[in-house]
């Protein structure tokens, strides 16, 4: 079984998207700090799932149009919550796809992988 858990979207300004969002939605921010790229994102929402607001280093913004983490709007990955890693790994492969990025960092293990239309995916196991 495995659920939605976020969406990672490059906007302006982080802090005042998830300001918005939780004024509009009654959300609120899970988490905010420093993320990749020297960026930065707040993480908005409910218990079981969010939406992340990402900004790049203000250098980077709109100078690399192609690339989801400087575009404003992009779509930088979809992540999937599941109870099993490895199992999920090796359904992944079974597919015929590339795992990549594993990482075992706070607050779970994951890994990425790129579907063919280009969509990253990010499969997190919190156990």
């Amino acid at each position: 079984m495995a659920r939605l858990e976020h969406v990672n979207v490059t906007v302006k300004d982080p802090d005042a998207t998830a300001a918005m969002l939780g004024r509009l939605f009654g959300w609120k921010v899970r988490w905010a700090g420093g993320s990749i790229h020297g960026g930065r994102t707040v993480h908005v929402g409910e218990e079981h799932s969010y939406l992340a607001v990402y900004t790049g280093p203000p250098d980077t913004a709109q100078t690399e149009p192609d690339n989801s983490y400087t575009a404003r709007g992009g779509l930088n990955h979809i992540g999937v919550v599941v109870d099993d890693l490895d199992e999920a790994e090796a359904r992944v492969t079974a597919e015929g796809y590339k795992a990549h990025s594993h990482a075992d960092y706070e607050p779970g293990k994951r890994f990425y992988f790129h579907e063919e239309n280009g969509v990253e995916i990010e499969v997190i196991c919190y156990a």
